[in-house]
């Protein structure tokens, strides 16, 4: 195979391959390598001598780690690592500036590095099925309100300042803590309880971000007003909303 010099795409998918074989790193013009299905353990350092790579794809194996190297492959736009049992990958991924799709799903990942960010182009990013998203989601826990709690919130809702005069300081400290429910059509607050959700939003236009808002009730996260406004009422004083971005790790 090494004197196919010109060979530009490559398909290996579905076989019993143990290991990367050699070979391939001789075929420098190869813009299309498909090794997916296979009983690849390991991925070479060397793999940044495959320059022209657009899509690599090594799905269905059993890597249990990608070297740093391959964030030298520039022009790479699609790179397939799902269904592997990768427990990191490596921050140079971030480098991978031309990278459209990157599929992660069913894997052992637990983190994800920040550079994954700089990726302005990426388009598809698949995490499903790896414990970051699954003690992510899962292990929102609301807390009951407390009497105190409860009682705050209506009369921070309600509140006008000719009744600051007769509440105690301590109080008016504690009712100019509340923190406003994310829901834009919600104009309930929150001091301590709060419903924990995550939303996914489009960033920079290219691809979605997960963020987590914190609500005042379960309903907001249904997407239905716990306290709607009242379109007829004047404007109310604004307490500043808190939406956190998280990056699933």
């Amino acid at each position: 195979m090494q004197l196919l010099e010109n060979m530009e795409h490559l398909y290996l998918s579905g076989n019993r391959l143990e290991y990367f074989p050699p070979v391939v790193l001789t075929l420098r013009k190869l813009k299309t390598l498909h090794l997916g299905g296979n009983y690849i353990d390991s991925c070479p350092s060397n793999i940044s001598v495959l320059t022209s790579l657009t899509v690599l794809y090594f799905g269905g194996n059993r890597l249990r780690e990608i070297p740093a190297s391959i964030g030298t492959l520039e022009n790479l736009e699609n790179l397939g690592l799902c269904d592997n049992i990768l427990e990191t990958i490596p921050s140079t991924l971030g480098d991978l500036n031309w990278l459209e799709t990157l599929s992660l799903h069913n894997n052992k990942l637990r983190t994800l590095p920040t550079d994954i960010l700089n990726l302005r182009r990426l388009q598809q990013l698949s995490l499903r099925n790896n414990p970051l998203v699954h003690s992510f989601v899962h292990n929102m826990d609301l807390c009951p309100p407390s009497l105190k709690e409860l009682t705050g919130r209506i009369v921070r809702q309600n509140m006008t300042p000719e009744m600051v005069e007769y509440i105690p300081t301590d109080i008016i400290e504690y009712l100019n803590s509340a923190c406003q429910c994310v829901n834009p059509e919600c104009k309930g607050v929150y001091f301590d309880a709060r419903v924990e959700h995550v939303k996914f939003v489009d960033f920079c236009g290219k691809y979605r971000v997960p963020l987590m808002q914190f609500l005042c009730s379960a309903r907001c996260s249904a997407g239905i007003p716990s306290v709607p406004y009242d379109t007829s009422s004047e404007s109310e004083e604004e307490i500043e909303p808190i939406m956190r971005r998280v990056l699933l790790g």
